[in-house]
């Protein structure tokens, strides 16, 4: 028996990260693992949303990795696949800005995709 209807999640975006997402070019988006995450899983789509705003693209997940830090995650998966516009240190920073210690120390995910055609 197959699964014919992938879960679909919303999930907000900052504009920056939406339009890197929207081209095509991002290929990891990283979160905390929240427990409305813990069953995150290839094959679902995530229809990012900026926040505010009716603009929203879908993804397919392809994989989900669980890192113990964003340190190891920016290691493991590559910083290029991440924000291919800034640099490792630039993203670490970016990242910690949006998430502080003590969400990080939920663990972090990096959800790979693939955009789905519109």
């Amino acid at each position: 028996m197959t699964d014919t209807a992938a879960r679909v999640r919303e999930l907000n975006l900052y504009r920056r990260y939406f339009d890197l997402v929207a081209a095509g070019k991002k290929k990891t988006e990283v979160r905390v693992k929240y427990p409305h995450l813990a069953d995150l899983a290839a094959g679902d789509v995530i229809r990012f949303r900026i926040k505010g705003t009716d603009e929203t693209c879908d993804v397919r997940v392809r994989q989900v990795t669980e890192y113990p830090d964003f340190e190891a995650l920016l290691d493991g998966e590559g910083p290029a696949n991440v924000n291919p516009t800034a640099t490792r240190e630039e993203q670490l920073a970016n990242i910690r800005n949006i998430y502080p210690p003590e969400k990080e120390a939920l663990g972090a995910l990096a959800i790979k995709i693939e955009l789905l055609a519109p």
